[in-house]
């Protein structure tokens, strides 16, 4: 085998282990969000947190998701949330972001900028779990796209040196 190949498959090979990665990640962050029984509300104050941050310090925060492809699978993706503001009215609340990609399936790991960064708008609501006793949990969907959903966001994971890639 060529060495050339050789290095392919194994970039290609830690690709697939950096989405089986995220994809465990994801899951536990939804597990322990599920046994807090956060609800939209405390998810909505941790967002108008991070866009004070974003607005004072230009923070973004590290952000997987889940984005469906044609065969409705569903495949973790991981990027860099600017939140640019918060709009609420009466019992909806949906967040305009800006949106830098750092890892999809398709295409590898990314650095900040190699894709053009995307605005977002997310919407923060309550999901009711019927097959789970009628509980709720908190769901973050974008809105505008029906390729990315259920957002998680982290408030631990935060850089502010990404201004520049965010136009």
């Amino acid at each position: 085998m060529a060495s050339s190949q050789l290095m392919a498959d194994y970039r290609r090979w830690l690709t697939f282990q950096r989405q089986e990665q995220l994809s465990r990640e994801h899951q536990g962050i939804e597990q322990r969000i599920e046994q807090a029984r956060a609800s939209a509300t405390q998810v909505v104050q941790g967002y108008r947190s991070m866009a004070e941050k974003a607005a004072t310090e230009g923070a973004c925060y590290r952000t997987l998701f889940l984005r469906s492809h044609d065969n409705e699978d569903a495949l973790v993706c991981e990027g860099w949330l600017f939140i640019r503001r918060m709009l609420s009215e009466s019992n909806q609340t949906r967040v305009r972001a800006t949106l830098l990609e750092t890892f999809t399936l398709e295409d590898g790991i990314m650095q900040p900028g190699d894709k053009p960064a995307r605005k977002v708008t997310l919407e923060i609501y309550d999901r009711l779990q019927m097959e789970k006793g009628m509980r709720t949990n908190p769901r973050v969907d974008c809105i505008d796209a029906s390729e990315g959903y259920h957002f998680l966001t982290l408030l631990d994971a935060v850089r502010g040196d990404l201004r520049q890639h965010l136009k």
